[in-house]
């Protein structure tokens, strides 16, 4: 047989082959054909208004952030998230996956912020990433618990643990106890900058197993009080004017009582609002400059955030020098907002947009869109749970969730119907919230803030704070972003109250809120009563 007929024969044969190969489906595939699983760098800023990016049209024109601006062009953003009232509670439900009320045997207990709580009845997510195949790692600031949860919940941290350390508490930008898997050391340099170049070292192999995929929680402590640029960023901004709020000066009659507790502006020389001088409670490490006008803050303010965008840029490049950015998910996102003068604010927890909506920006443009904005809002037990099915990660027990993923995959639908829940209970968790405090001390511990429930539903907000005969709140922020209007007072929006009332309660149920039927009436019910 001549080789010509030798080499025929051989391809017929081949492709006779190929034709018989098996055909796998999507679940029977072999491992090497299966998509790989993707990197997690989430990214955690701290105490931060999303009006501080120049990607959220709300911001100064001259903010300046372009790292995190081109990550928002090269995935989905999201007008608002609610992830918690306060550092605490934000960062309990994203490593439970469940709301304030849902999170048992979390305590605050001893000095401020000393807390505990105990793994069994309370797992973390990431252990479930670690045991199904993930490399985990955390670093930057730990706020949930002395329990920092290495080797059970993390491979790799490098944290400053706030609640193993109340004396180092106060100390958000230099000279931090850093706890470095287990052991404690004091570490000097500008934290911001410390974490960046950790995560950066971390993301180049350093203290992992590169053979897994891994999911890094990186915990920035910027802006959060006392609020400190880097020495290379004081007076960046220097000259530059804010967007003074309608409302930063009472009265508010449209807003509960506490409020006039809560002012944190006056009216300085020429009317210029300045940060008034409030007495410091012994947990309180926000930033008080009394005197401080409004313009100078929010430049320093600004000025804190150029570091954390610096970071970004530097993770950014590494992840695609070591050619791992086309196979990571990054979300920016932050624990809460902060109230710049809005509602005569400069704090967090209370329920409106300014206090405690923080930026969402995910992107991964290799399954998801990018340059899109999402008007639906999100909270954090949504957040974690999108998390988990990227990465394909089970969670063992039932989580406050909803599904979110068609929102990252079709950010701009209109058809979304699912209400999300919010709710604030201060410093108190789980079951122990299923008796609502009478003692307006035990009730607004922080800052100066009752507990609450928030709803939102479409464009519409629904507040109840949790005070006898108090107003709720109703907001169309569509129309109102700055919630100066309450609908709730209006005789036609009645009927939207009532239902926003009842969404929110059902959302209660659902979440097995154990103070539903013990919440105090509402002005509105009392005076329905009395008719």
């Amino acid at each position: 047989m001549s080789y010509r007929k030798v080499f025929t024969l051989l391809a017929v044969l081949l492709g006779l082959a190929r034709c018989a190969a098996p055909v796998f489906s999507a679940e029977d595939k072999p491992e090497d054909a299966k998509p790989q699983r993707p990197n997690i760098l989430f990214i955690y800023a701290d105490d931060q208004s999303y009006k501080t990016l120049g990607c959220y049209p709300e911001s100064p024109d001259w903010v300046r952030t372009p790292n995190i601006d081109g990550l928002a062009q090269k995935g989905v953003r999201f007008q608002r998230c609610y992830l918690g009232a306060w550092c605490m509670p934000s960062r309990a439900s994203i490593l439970t996956g469940k709301l304030q009320h849902g999170v048992e045997t979390m305590s605050m207990e001893g000095t401020y912020p000393a807390s505990s709580y105990d793994p069994e009845q309370c797992p973390f997510i990431p252990a479930q990433f670690r045991k199904q195949g993930y490399h985990t790692a955390q670093i930057g600031k730990w706020h949930t618990g002395i329990d920092t949860g290495h080797g059970r919940d993390w491979d790799h941290q490098m944290v400053w643990n706030r609640p193993g350390h109340p004396e180092n508490a106060a100390n958000y930008f230099y000279n931090q106890i850093v706890t470095i898997n287990g052991v404690d050391q004091k570490v000097e340099g500008y934290s911001t900058d410390n974490y960046t170049k950790w995560a950066d070292a971390y993301i180049r192999g350093e203290n992992r197993d590169e053979t897994k995929p891994w999911y890094l929680w990186l915990c920035y402590g910027a802006i959060h009080g006392p609020t400190t640029p880097a020495e290379r960023h004081i007076g960046a901004f220097k000259g530059k004017s804010g967007n003074v709020p309608a409302d930063i000066f009472g009265p508010r009659p449209e807003k509960p009582a506490y409020l006039n507790d809560t002012q944190a502006w006056d009216r300085g020389p020429n009317g210029v609002p300045v940060m008034r001088n409030k007495v410091r409670a012994a947990s309180n490490f926000d930033t008080i400059d009394a005197g401080k006008t409004y313009d100078a803050w929010v430049q320093q303010v600004n000025e804190c955030m150029l570091a954390v965008d610096e970071g970004v840029g530097t993770l950014l490049k590494t992840l695609e020098e070591t050619g791992q950015l086309e196979n990571t998910l990054i979300v920016y996102v932050a624990d809460q907002g902060y109230a710049l003068g809005e509602h005569g604010f400069n704090q967090k927890v209370a329920p409106y947009d300014a206090t405690i909506a923080s930026p969402l920006i995910i992107s991964f443009p290799q399954r998801f869109p990018q340059g899109k904005l999402c008007p639906h809002p999100v909270n954090a037990p949504d957040l974690t749970s999108f998390l988990c099915d990227v990465a394909e990660v089970n969670i063992p027990w039932e989580t406050h969730a909803r599904d979110i993923s068609s929102l990252v995959s079709e950010p701009e639908k209109t058809e979304w119907k699912s209400p999300m829940l919010f709710v604030h209970t201060a410093r108190i968790y789980g079951s122990d919230t299923d008796v609502i405090p009478t003692d307006p001390e035990d009730l607004s511990p922080t800052s100066n803030t009752p507990w609450y429930v928030m709803l939102r539903d479409g464009k519409f907000k629904y507040v109840r704070t949790l005070v006898p005969g108090e107003m709720e709140e109703v907001y169309d922020l569509d129309a109102d972003p700055e919630e100066l209007v309450n609908l709730a007072l209006r005789a036609e929006h009645k009927g939207r109250l009532r239902q926003l009332r009842q969404l929110a309660i059902a959302e209660l149920r659902r979440t097995k809120a154990g103070f539903i039927d013990k919440m105090p009436p509402t002005r509105d019910m009392l005076e329905a009563a009395a008719d």
